[in-house]
Parts: C-alpha cells; structure tokens; sequence
C-alpha cells in the first residue's frame, strides 16, 4: 500500500469521511460503509485532500490541458488541486465545471471554463457505479473537450458481472480511472491496524 494511499484512509477516518453501518448509496447499492468528502471541507482538511490528488496526477504521468469538476463536489476539488500546484512552484492549469442548470445569458452555456478542443482530466469524490463520471464525460464531449482521464478519491471497487467497474469503465471509455485508494486496501488497512480493529466487522465475510 503507498503512502498517499495510508495517508489518505487514515485521515478519512479520523475526520468522519469514512462512516461506518447500514447504508443505502444514491446508486441504490447496499453498503455496510459511507464515503462523504464533505468531511475534508467541514473540518479545514481540503489542502491535505488536495495534496493527495496532486501527487496522484503527478505520479500518473497523464497529459491534459484542463482539470474538469463535476458539480458540486468536483469544484473545490479542481480549485484545490490547482492552487497547490501554484504554491508549490510547480505549473498550474486551468480548472472548468458545470452548472446544474444551463445559463442563457452572459457567456452562456452549461460549462465555465474553456475545454473545446481541450484536452481533459476529471476530478472527482469517488467512483461507485460510474453514473456520475459517464455524465461528466457526455458533458465535456458535446462542449468539444476531449476526456483523457478521471481520478477519484476512492474507488469502491463495485462489480458488475465479475468485473469491477473501473475496469469495465476503463474499456468501454478507453481512459485510466486513477484513485487515491481502493475499498480493497481500506478493508486491509482496518483488520491489520490495532487503532481501528473495532471497525473489522463492518467487513466480516
């Protein structure tokens, strides 16, 4: 497991990102856990949840020409990521988002920022069914940006038909789906620590 990736759960749960018991996703999923980024905005935490990005984007290696954040909880994100960049001496670029409704005056349109023929990489809270991100990318395809990648913070690793969806997303958009960490690592992470052993039968087979 990386660091970033250790860094990452460990702060999730320490900050109540990370909740644990019976829930009911948006995607109708069952889950015995809730991932809710709100937490890192609540608690004053956004650039360490930035920096966590940052270093993923780096450490990846994609191109892109513009950072895309769904709305609502993509938007800080891209503002975050981008601003760390300029205070680390490092180049910035720019961020784009939507609006939920598409604006009829002014500069107009459903997206502000400019992404035509823009190459383009996604920012996102977390992937589950992958709804969200195939509706970010339909937004920025018809806007003439070109998607060249999506990162998360955390994948949950959901299946369908054997296969989970970041890999059946990953062929059918033909992108890497990058992510800070993985429901798989989080499950590990929690039965070999002593501090959140209590938290193992959320996970119990």
């Amino acid at each position: 497991m990386k660091q970033t990736e250790k860094d990452f759960l460990n702060l999730a749960i320490q900050l109540e990102a990370l909740l644990f018991g019976d829930f009911t996703l948006k995607s109708g999923i069952k889950s015995s856990y809730f991932f809710n980024i709100s937490s890192f905005f609540n608690s004053g935490h956004l650039s360490d949840l930035a920096d966590l990005y940052h270093k993923e984007i780096i450490d990846s290696g994609i191109p892109f020409d513009i950072l895309f954040g769904p709305a609502y909880k993509g938007i800080p994100l891209a503002a975050a990521v981008t601003s760390l960049a300029g205070v680390k001496g490092e180049k910035s670029f720019p961020i784009a988002f939507d609006r939920k409704e598409e604006k009829d005056h002014g500069e107009g349109g459903i997206i502000v920022g400019e992404i035509e023929n823009k190459d383009v990489l996604i920012i996102d809270d977390v992937l589950t069914a992958g709804t969200a991100l195939k509706n970010s990318i339909h937004i920025i395809n018809s806007s003439g940006g070109k998607v060249v990648g999506a990162i998360v913070a955390l994948d949950r690793e959901e299946k369908i038909e054997n296969e989970t969806i970041k890999d059946s997303l990953e062929k059918e958009l033909n992108i890497p789906i990058l992510s800070i960490a993985q429901m798989s690592s989080l499950i590990k992470y929690i039965k070999e620590s002593k501090e959140y052993s209590h938290l193992s039968k959320f996970f119990q087979e």
